[in-house]
């Protein structure tokens, strides 16, 4: 292919690795030489200095070429880029720039026929000589042809001549390496996943737009080389097979081909033989199986364009004969521009002049009108994208100016349409009133034209169309208006950062205070504000979005001006007043495609300029009818925090971004009208009332509350308070829902309030119970809304500061009795400071103990009082977690072990009394033998009563044998006796050495009685008889005990 200054690098490539750059610098660096032109063949040599340490490299250089086209080319290097490479440039730009110092020569037949014989056979003997290793096989056998009579070469006049170009009737291409294009494309398409395979694959798709605009035929050469290539790719029947959809950027690249193909069959200059030769290869490559289906529920003869409103389609009838059309492949609608012609004399004349009007015979074409009131040109009878597919066909293959002309004809068609279309729904909505309110004056007429509109509204949309038919009228009226820079670098968009693109006022010819530029911004917003159905598939849908972005990025590099800014304006007004054929009309389909994102550019567009339409059109594009519907408003989502709902709505796969879109509109709304009440409450009310997903209203909150706060200005409380309320609404919602961003919603709640002040806080304290769980408001909004940098930032008195500390105490002690089990050490904490409050606390726990607190809870609460000072309170609530405790004789590791023990040496610290009290509960409780002889062992080591709040001190220990530890004693044996019996009924030997061990620990807390010896032995004994069956055992017990 070729190298030129236009070649866009490859991502991250630096342009000293263009070939075009490179071989610039050759020439420059005077590496050229021995150039000679023999006819049309041009040879040379390039010397190009070899890396540090390796010699200079020579390399032969040959290029043919053929009325200014480069026919072939050949180098030692043996280039396998796609690309020619530097050296063939360097000879090219040398023939260019250096023309008087080549070296010219007739091309070499014209110098043989001056030749006699014996100069002949001298060349010829001299040159077999000085390249006899490489030709001499060739002499042979062109030698031996020659003096054989009949050959073949004795029958043809005269003999090649490399060097003297093509006859006039032979057709001249550029050479275009076919064997390399085929290998890059197969190699790009293998790495199908990375970034800039599929970038290289776009300049491609650029280079044959680039070859199809100087009217190159390799443009549809390259073109067919790259489709079989494509089609080949060994991932297609592998999607195929497995069912699955192709990857987005292989899915754009397919559409990029296929909108290719249509611009070559719909050229308007080729010749019918090549379009038949196209339209051969398309069909054949359209019945292949692997051949990518076009997505999206698009038409292939969609309604024509016409000057009033055409009948929508949208019947059942319609939708089941969509239901059961053929199967459309990407080529699809190129086979279809094979139909199209340019032949018509109307579209001749609209191309031919930009004077075009009507004549004094009166419209061609019959009843058909083919002008506006205005006189200006109309095209009509064709869809809207198969005209705007006219348009970008034009300019693909150098008609700039016809395709300037084709679409300001198409624009005034779609005016007219609009025009004919408000009037018509006007006309309607008047009916519908005057009819509505005869039959039923309570029958609201909104209602009435809701449910009428699906009969008038557009099931196919212009925005995300595979033509793209409003980005090509775009584009082709943009590209009149663009300012060129006088100096331009080598590769404008290869730095960091693009050159800003300005534009100006072109005028229109034939239509006085039009301009290109005007009509570019009138037909964008025509195509973003049209009320359209969502297509079907995920893709579909993805390209919707995308195409809408790709857009709204092309009108934001246009600077507005006074002539734009009332376009702006004129179209908004005409998008609020379009009913259903307008996408910010008061009527509104189901499934229609949101306005959020064109809504986010209008607004920020018109703000400046007329902040009234500019929010009337960004509050009516809030709606997203598809959840207005499912959930009546006040209504939360089924899953609170999953915006993306593809189990209730499995066409809309966008959802979840739409939704985002719709929240970054509200939010841009909200710091436009900071400072402006009436706007900021207005805003407010769509927000609750369009926005459904509790993730993005909090969202919402934070972004308010972080634009009320600046750091360097005073906060502007109307949005604080908007932003407390959103906030508040999704605590409401999210009420019964568990997930962990609960915890970051109430923390910030409690700070949004704090920002505006106690009253706030002291609000959601006392309306705790619609917003938190207990847990929530005893553990986060009290603890939070009473901590020191809370009350510092709030900057109190005394007498409001304990204001808001009984508010806290108030909701603390609301949530122990409401949830005691989590919230009453909470309360319990919290009301330390105040005596009633923390009597009531203190209450509520042990009525909730009465009820069956858990007694885990009652050791931690128990716990707490003894760390407060409170040992008597402390001992009190163990005795009520003993009463609730029962531990098995087999559960040593038992969770409440430890707190039992400490519950057992309160006791003891308290004194005798409270240790005789609790002896019974232990005995009762708890029925593990090693446990409670660990008890006993603990209370035993010295007096009771030692503890600092000790009621009395005894004179020494309290003795095993004697109460109140006797009965502990006797409990501790039984217990030892029952376990063993228990444990031997199903012992395996591998545990005899843990139950001898167990025996010894036994006899350790029989000893502790007077008779203890004698009870062990008779235990023993009996042990031996019972079991004697277990000899090995019984053996152990022996060796051990005797």
């Amino acid at each position: 292919m070729y190298s030129s200054l236009g070649y866009p690098p490859p991502e991250g490539e630096h342009d000293a690795r263009v070939p075009f750059t490179r071989g610039l610098h050759l020439l420059q660096s005077g590496a050229v030489d021995r150039v000679l032109q023999v006819g049309f063949h041009l040879s040379g040599n390039i010397r190009e200095p070899g890396s540090p340490g390796e010699p200079e490299r020579l390399y032969h250089v040959s290029i043919s070429f053929d009325r200014c086209k480069i026919t072939s080319v050949s180098c030692g290097c043996d280039n396998r880029d796609l690309f020619y490479c530097a050296h063939v440039v360097a000879l090219s730009l040398y023939r260019i720039r250096h023309a008087h110092q080549v070296e010219l020569r007739l091309p070499i037949s014209e110098t043989l026929s001056q030749m006699n014989r014996d100069q002949l056979q001298k060349f010829v003997q001299y040159l077999i000589s000085a390249h006899h290793t490489e030709v001499l096989p060739t002499a042979q056998r062109l030698a031996d042809e020659i003096l054989l009579l009949g050959s073949e070469i004795n029958l043809v006049n005269g003999a090649p001549d490399p060097t003297a170009g093509a006859g006039i009737e032979d057709a001249n291409c550029w050479h275009l390496d076919e064997e390399q294009i085929q290998e890059q494309v197969k190699q790009l398409l293998s790495n199908g996943g990375y970034y800039g395979a599929s970038q290289q694959l776009r300049s491609m798709f650029s280079k044959v737009r680039e070859m199809l605009r100087m009217r190159d035929s390799n443009g549809a050469r390259m073109l067919i080389l790259m489709t079989e290539q494509f089609l080949q790719d060994t991932r297609l029947a592998l999607w195929r097979q497995q069912g699955a959809g192709m990857t987005d950027k292989c899915r754009q690249l397919w559409d990029e081909l296929g909108a290719l193909w249509v611009c070559v069959v719909l050229s308007p200059h080729c010749k019918p033989e090549e379009r038949a030769g196209w339209l051969q290869l398309l069909s054949r490559w359209d019945k292949l199986d692997v051949c990518p289906l076009e997505e999206g529920n698009y038409s292939f003869d969609g309604p024509s364009l016409q000057p009033t409103m055409a009948p929508a389609p949208g019947s059942e009838e319609e939708e089941e004969v969509a239901a059961t059309s053929p199967r459309h492949t990407v080529f699809g609608r190129a086979l279809l521009a094979g139909e199209l012609h340019w032949n018509d004399a109307y579209l001749q004349r609209i191309l031919a002049s930009d004077s075009y009007g009507p004549s004094l015979t009166g419209s061609v074409g019959g009843d058909k009108p083919t002008f506006d009131p205005q006189g200006r040109p109309l095209w009509l009878g064709e869809p809207f994208p198969t005209a705007c597919a006219r348009v970008d066909t034009l300019r693909a293959h150098g008609y700039p100016r016809q395709a300037l002309r084709l679409a300001s004809a198409i624009i005034n068609t779609l005016r007219l349409q609009q025009r004919h279309q408000l009037e018509s729904y006007k006309q309607q909505k008047k009916e519908t009133w005057a009819g509505v309110w005869a039959l039923s004056p309570l029958f609201p007429p909104a209602e009435l034209l809701q449910k009428g509109s699906t009969c008038i509204t557009n099931t196919e949309g212009w925005v995300g169309h595979p033509l793209d038919p409003i980005g090509c009228l775009c584009r082709a009226l943009l590209e009149a208006c663009r300012l060129e820079e006088e100096t331009l670098t080598l590769y404008p968009d290869s730095g960091p950062e693009k050159r800003k693109v300005a534009y100006q006022h072109v005028p229109v010819p034939g239509s006085p205070g039009e301009s290109y530029l005007v009509l570019a911004l009138e037909v964008a917003l025509l195509g973003l504000g049209q009320q359209r159905a969502l297509p079907e598939g995920l893709y579909a849908q993805d390209k919707v979005v995308r195409n809408e972005e790709q857009l709204l990025a092309l009108l934001e590099e246009v600077e507005l001006d006074e002539r734009l800014v009332q376009v702006l304006r004129k179209q908004a007004g005409l998008l609020l007043e379009g009913g259903p054929f307008s996408g910010f009309g008061e009527v509104l389909f189901r499934e229609s495609v949101p306005m959020h994102t064109c809504a986010r550019y209008l607004f920020t567009a018109l703000l400046p300029h007329d902040p009234d339409l500019a929010y009337r059109l960004a509050l009516r594009a809030m709606r997203l009818p598809i959840l207005e519907t499912a959930f009546p408003a006040g209504e939360p989502h089924p899953s609170p925090l999953d915006s993306i709902m593809s189990n209730r709505f499995p066409r809309w796969f966008i959802l979840g971004h739409l939704e985002t879109r719709q929240c970054e509109l509200a939010s841009t709304m909200l710091t436009a009208a900071k400072g402006d009440p009436k706007w900021l409450h207005t805003v407010l009310g769509s927000i609750q009332q369009n926005i459904h997903s509790p993730a993005l209203l909090f969202k919402l909150a934070q972004d308010a509350c972080k634009t009320a706060t600046p750091v360097s200005a005073p906060p502007d409380t109307t949005l604080l308070g908007i932003a407390l309320e959103l906030g508040l609404q999704v605590m409401r919602m999210t009420l019964n829902v568990m997930t962990w961003r609960r915890r970051e919603m109430v923390r910030w709640l409690v700070s949004c309030a704090t920002e505006i002040g106690p009253q706030a806080l002291m609000n959601i304290m006392q309306n705790w119970y619609s917003l938190f769980t207990p847990v929530e408001a005893a553990t986060i909004v009290a603890v939070t809304g009473t901590t020191h940098a809370t009350l510092l930032r709030l900057q109190l008195d005394t007498s409001r500061r304990e204001e808001l500390w009984a508010c806290a105490r108030t909701l603390a002690l609301q949530c122990a009795m409401k949830d005691p089990q989590n919230c009453a050490l909470p309360a319990l904490t919290l009301c330390e400071k105040n005596h009633s409050a923390f009597e009531a606390a203190y209450q509520i726990v042990l009525d909730a103990a009465a009820g069956g607190l858990g007694h885990a809870h009652l050791f931690t609460v128990a716990r707490y009082m003894e760390h407060r000072g409170l040992p008597l309170r402390a001992y009190k609530l163990a005795t009520l977690a003993l009463a609730q405790l029962s531990i098995a004789f087999n559960q040593d590791s038992h969770p409440a072990v430890n707190d039992v023990l400490w519950a057992c040496s309160l006791s003891h610290s308290l004194g005798r009394h409270e240790l005789s009290a609790i002896v019974p509960l232990i005995i009762r409780s708890i029925h593990c033998a090693p446990m409670l002889s660990d008890i006993l062992r603990r209370w035993t080591l010295s007096a009771p009563g030692l503890g600092p709040l000790g009621a009395r001190r005894a004179a020494k220990p309290l003795g095993a044998d004697r109460a109140p530890l006797c009965q502990l004693l006797d409990a501790a044996v039984t217990a030892y006796i029952t376990t063993s019996h228990s444990r031997l009924t199903h012992i395996s030997p591998r545990h005899y050495g843990d139950f001898i061990e167990f025996l010894g620990k036994a006899r350790e807390t029989f000893l502790l009685a007077p008779d203890g010896h004698l009870q062990f032995s008779q235990f023993l004994e009996n042990l031996k008889q019972t079991y004697k069956g277990k000899k090995k055992l019984m053996l152990l017990v022996r060796e051990r005990f005797g």
